[in-house]
């Protein structure tokens, strides 16, 4: 067995991809444990209580949203990553405002897998930032005290709104955040020109931020979704 603390929960019923991914995991220190249902995936995160879960949507008995909603709603904080051939746009929104961490269409490359598990495990610090606590990324830094934020020490001058949403973002980084989930955190309410308002001042913060045209050096726009700040 692995001495890796990480333990990674496979849920497809493919056995195949099960198989691969495993092999992958297993190859990179992580301890693997899978199943094939939704039933078989449920009776395993509550007997093993693994650190991370991989879950296919397509499942036998029943749709791998169903997972998500029931572990989330007993409390379960273990990362979720989707891994789907499904690609349509809804079913992404769905299954992170359910409470996935991220959703991956395949098929995937080994190296982008990898990645994405290592940014779901490490400190997401969902809640709000703990007094004195400082993010950093690159070179990209925020003081939450302060509310200040610098970029290779030099000062960047945000609006409140836009301070708000960097700190947002950066509170979850690594995990896809909906616009949905942006705007009631940042407005509280949403209107009719809520989604069109949050990409304005995403545009002005990536400009501010020095990104070109093309570049998503610090946050990542997951397009028709949402957006994610960078963990490392």
């Amino acid at each position: 067995m692995s001495n890796n603390k990480y333990k990674v929960l496979i849920i497809d019923d493919e056995a195949n991809i099960r198989s691969f991914m495993g092999a992958i995991l297993e190859s990179n220190g992580y301890q693997v444990l899978t199943a094939a249902t939704c039933a078989q995936g449920k009776m395993m995160f509550s007997s093993h209580c693994p650190d991370l879960v991989l879950l296919d949507l397509g499942l036998p008995d029943a749709d791998g949203t169903d997972f998500i909603r029931t572990v989330r709603a007993a409390g379960g904080a273990a990362p979720i990553l989707v891994l789907s051939a499904r690609s349509d746009e809804r079913d992404k929104v769905q299954a992170l405002d359910l409470g996935a961490n991220d959703y991956i269409t395949k098929p995937f490359g080994t190296g982008e897998l990898l990645a994405r598990v290592r940014a779901a495990l490490r400190d997401r610090r969902p809640g709000p930032a703990a007094p004195g606590e400082c993010f950093q990324v690159r070179g990209l830094r925020i003081d939450y005290d302060a509310r200040d934020v610098s970029l290779d020490g030099a000062a960047v001058r945000l609006t409140q709104t836009e301070y708000n949403i960097v700190a947002l973002l950066a509170q979850h980084a690594g995990k896809v955040m909906t616009y949905s989930a942006i705007i009631q955190g940042v407005w509280g309410t949403a209107d009719a020109g809520s989604v069109k308002k949050l990409q304005v001042n995403m545009a002005n913060i990536r400009k501010k931020l020095g990104a070109r045209p093309g570049e998503n050096p610090y946050i990542a726009n997951e397009l028709g979704v949402g957006y994610r700040m960078y963990g490392e």
